[in-house]
């Protein structure tokens, strides 16, 4: 099992690649973080084979970070700039992907890594690209009734105040299932929080105009404390 770090300033995103760490079976998560210097501790204490790391970090950059690590670990770099990419290859790192990150990608990415790693397991090993599950099964309005919903279908969900809303392209369920559970179920992306009462499908967004989001005729607020990291991934994404 490789030991690996996610760090990226932005939890989004963060959360994100320790989603597809969790899912991939040769990879193990040891934690994620914000800070640098929580990650270069962590790496400098022999506890992280494996760095997931953001290029563009505050205090400590991804760059510094790498020249400071000194190839206690191996790096991949995640960056929203292609241009990085260049500098990431001048200090032997093993790969690195450009934001939004697919699964597909990622796995491609890690399976590099444990090439290095962990060759005799790679050698020894048909390690296959997992299932990726593209629906969800919701709690319905009854004791023992699940329905299923696939990903695709889904164009927002509202939290409201004993249930929840969950708004296909063609129906609307109910569910008692907290809003907090169904973010944790559902992929990031494309699924994001913009506020504290509505989880949104990115990929249904027909236009945002201030803070607010229409999806088909339905307009829908961004919440302060959202919109920031809102912004960054919508800005990801174009």
């Amino acid at each position: 099992m490789i030991r690996c770090l996610a760090v990226d300033d932005e939890s989004y995103a963060s959360d994100i690649i320790a989603t597809f760490i969790n899912k991939t079976p040769f990879l193990g998560l040891v934690g994620t973080t914000t800070n640098a210097f929580e990650a270069l501790s962590m790496v400098q204490e022999r506890k992280v084979d494996l760095v997931f790391l953001d290029i563009q970090m505050p205090e400590l950059t991804g760059i510094q970070f790498l020249k400071i690590c000194g190839g206690k670990c191996k790096v991949i770099l995640t960056t929203a700039y292609p241009e990085y990419a260049l500098d990431g290859f001048d200090l032997d790192v093993v790969d690195y992907l450009l934001k939004p990150v697919s699964y597909e990608r990622f796995y491609k990415a890690a399976l590099k890594a444990q090439q290095i790693i962990s060759p005799a397991q790679t050698a020894f090993t048909n390690t296959p690209l997992p299932a990726i599950k593209d629906f969800i099964f919701i709690k319905g309005d009854t004791k023992n009734k699940f329905i299923k919903v696939d990903y695709n279908d889904i164009l927002y969900i509202e939290g409201l105040k004993n249930y929840v809303s969950v708004y296909t392209s063609s129906q609307r369920i109910i569910t008692y299932q907290a809003l907090r559970e169904l973010e944790t179920d559902l992929p990031k992306p494309p699924f994001y929080r913009i506020h504290k009462s509505y989880i949104i499908s990115l990929e249904k967004i027909k236009m945002i105009d201030g803070n607010t989001v229409y999806i088909n005729e339905q307009s829908i607020p961004v919440g302060d404390t959202y919109k920031e990291g809102f912004l960054k991934v919508v800005r990801e994404r174009k």
